[in-house]
Order: structure tokens, then C-alpha cells, then sequence
């Protein structure tokens, strides 16, 4: 019996369940655990938040170069355009330029051939008058009868009256040229008068009114040059001053239409030789005037 209690005892001993022995234990499981896990917690967390942190670290690092490029290259894109636009205003400035010097080159050579044109239609004109002064002093030696003197008179006429038609032709074309007297002699050009000879006292009121207007021209062409507004590239606005040229075209062209009237108005009070005479005269005048030109001319190239 005492074998069996005993035995009983040891096996249910045995088999007693101790809360305090299990609760020791499970705390020991529990707490080593607890602390594993929640230093692996831990550092998971802090290389979570390390990274999160290097990561806006370089975003912010990121951002600001970004907006430094960004801010820098606001001001190279500025002086780029600006550049690009100087550069295309240099390129214009330079096409304007060589169109004005073309268009300048070409009224040279337009200007200079008139007047070579121009020189060379009055040697032409000169050697024509010569001619028929010649024909007109044999008419008028050699007893011809009116009708055929009268032929040579109108023929002579409508020569002075050519000389009229291509000084307006010039006149249109470089009134100041035509006005200067370069295309006469220097002798002629002491008896200048708007263009051309002076007519008679026959049409002295017609010659008075004229020169008013000459003299009055002068006043209001240098007015406007004065008063030309400025303006790019240092010219000036001129169109008043090329309204005062026309002027002087219509004005040379009036001029050369008293000298023409002054010549038939003389005819029509002459007889047919009467008029052979006076154009011989006229036409002697001229030739004196040119040849006195050249004598002069020598005199000054002879060695002294």
C-alpha cells in the first residue's frame, strides 16, 4: 500500500500542472521575444526613417539645383534672344545699307550718263546751228528769194526749238544740273539766266515775272532744307525741298518758253530778211561766246 501511495504520488506529482513554473517560463519566452521583436522593430523603423530622410534630403537638394538651373538659365535664354535680335537688326541694317549704296550707285551712273548724254546732244546741237547759221549767211549773200529764205528761217526756228524740247527731257530728269550751266561754257554761264540766254526787253514783263519767282523759289527751296525734320541714320525729311525742285522743273520749262517766244515774237516783226539776219546775229553770238570760252581756256594752260 505504501509502494502504490507512493507510487501514486510521484506519477500524479508528476503530472501536476504548476502555473508558476509555466508562467516562469512563458515570461522567459515572452520577454525574449518582446525584446527581439521590438528591436528589429526598431531598426527596421530607424532605416525606414534614415531613408525616407536621405531621400528628402536629395529631393530637396534636387529641387533647389533645379530651380538654381532653372533661375540661371533665365537670364543666358534673355541675353540669347536679345543677341539673336541684335544680330538680326545688324543683318537688316546691312541689307539697308548696301540697297542705299546700290540705289546711290545707280543714280551716279544714271546722273553721269545724262550728262555726258546731255554734253554730247549739245556739241550735236552747237555743230547743227553752225551749220545752218553758214546756210543762212549764203542764203542771204546770194540773192534767194523770200519764200525759200522763209524756208530756212522756219527750219532754224524749229532748231532752237529742239534745243527747248530736250532741256525740258533734262530739266525733268536733274534740274540742278540743267540749271547750273556744267553742259555750257564759262563764258556762257556769265550770261546764265534760269537755265538758258536772257531774253530780250520784248518780253521784259514776262523775264520781270520770273525772275521773281526765281528769287522767291531760292528763298522757300533753302527754308526747307533748313526746316527738314531729322530722321534714322541721320537723314533728314525732304519731301517740302523736293516739292521746291518740281517747281524749278515747271520754272526752267516756263523760261525756255519766254526765250522761244521772245525769238518768234522778234520774227514777227521782221521781214523775211530782217529774220535771216537776226538769227545769223543770234547764232554768231553763241559761236563769239564759245570760242572766247576756249581762248580763255588755252590762255590758262599756256606756261607762264
Amino acid at each position: 500500500m505504501n509502494s502504490s501511495s507512493t507510487q501514486f504520488f510521484n506519477t500524479k506529482r508528476m503530472d501536476v500542472y504548476e502555473p508558476m513554473h509555466q508562467f516562469s517560463m512563458w515570461g522567459d519566452f515572452k520577454g525574449s521575444i518582446y525584446q527581439d521583436a521590438a528591436a528589429t522593430m526598431i531598426i527596421e523603423m530607424d532605416a525606414k526613417l534614415e531613408n525616407q530622410l536621405s531621400e528628402d534630403a536629395s529631393n530637396t537638394t534636387n529641387g533647389h539645383t533645379n530651380q538654381r538651373d532653372q533661375e540661371a538659365s533665365k537670364p543666358a535664354d534673355k541675353v540669347l534672344r536679345r543677341l539673336a535680335q541684335n544680330r538680326e537688326a545688324a543683318r537688316k541694317s546691312r541689307l539697308r545699307k548696301k540697297a542705299y549704296v546700290q540705289q546711290l550707285e545707280a543714280s551716279r551712273l544714271k546722273l553721269l550718263h545724262l550728262e555726258q548724254e546731255l554734253e554730247q546732244t549739245k556739241a550735236q546741237w552747237v555743230d547743227v546751228q553752225n551749220k545752218k547759221t553758214n546756210a543762212l549767211k549764203s542764203a542771204l549773200h546770194s540773192a534767194l528769194p523770200d519764200p525759200e529764205l522763209d524756208i530756212l528761217v522756219k527750219d532754224t526756228m524749229n532748231h532752237y526749238a529742239n534745243l527747248f524740247n530736250i532741256k525740258a527731257t533734262a530739266a525733268k530728269v536733274d534740274v540742278c544740273y540743267l540749271i547750273s550751266g556744267v553742259w555750257q561754257t564759262p563764258t556762257e554761264r556769265l550770261f546764265l539766266w534760269i537755265g538758258g540766254f536772257r531774253p530780250s526787253d520784248l518780253l521784259k514783263q514776262a523775264e520781270d515775272s520770273l525772275s521773281q519767282g526765281m528769287e522767291k523759289l531760292q528763298q522757300t527751296l533753302a527754308e526747307a532744307v533748313v526746316c527738314g525734320q531729322a530722321l534714322e541714320g541721320g537723314s533728314y525729311e525732304m519731301r517740302n525741298a523736293m516739292d521746291k525742285l518740281e517747281e524749278l522743273v515747271r520754272l526752267v520749262i516756263q523760261a525756255d518758253f519766254v526765250r522761244h517766244e521772245t525769238l518768234q515774237q522778234t520774227l514777227r516783226y521782221l521781214t523775211t530778211r530782217q529774220a535771216v539776219q537776226g538769227l545769223i546775229s543770234l547764232g554768231e553770238y553763241f559761236h563769239r561766246l564759245r570760242e572766247l570760252s576756249s581762248a580763255w581756256a588755252m590762255r590758262l594752260c599756256e606756261p607762264t
